[in-house]
């Protein structure tokens, strides 16, 4: 059955607020990804992207140093094993393919060396940087 036709002019329907938890969690994740980011200038990288949308996902933080270009999956929780189980299989398929989408965007990065590292935010304890956490394999 087809949908009645909405006047001319009137208004979208409301979207519902999203729910506080949600909020929440999107609010730790963008705190999360500035202290990765912040740690990571101060080991040297310099910040090329942040937050890297692709029609494959989201890169959290692009960064290089000297020839490395290295995508960065940052991940927030309350304990460290909490943190390295959120970097599922398919967490990394969707970040190697949106890396492939930045390298056909910037052919010219394809001569760095390429690297996936995973920065773990646990609250109370430094950041914990793995560097080369995962390779492009599938």
């Amino acid at each position: 059955m087809a949908r009645p036709a909405k006047p001319p002019g009137a208004p979208a329907a409301a979207k519902p607020p999203p729910r506080k938890e949600r909020v929440a969690a999107f609010q730790l994740g963008i705190s999360a990804e500035s202290r990765a980011a912040f740690f990571l200038i101060t080991k040297a990288y310099r910040i090329v992207a942040r937050r890297f949308k692709t029609p494959f996902g989201e890169i959290d933080i692009v960064a290089r140093r000297r020839n490395d270009l290295v995508f960065v999956e940052v991940k927030a929780r309350e304990n460290l094993d909490d943190a390295l189980e959120a970097v599922t299989e398919r967490g990394k398929r969707r970040i190697v393919a949106a890396a492939e989408f930045w390298l056909a965007r910037r052919p010219q990065d394809a001569q760095c060396t390429l690297r996936f590292d995973v920065i773990v935010m646990v609250p109370g304890k430094l950041p914990r940087h793995i560097v080369n956490a995962f390779d492009a394999t599938r």
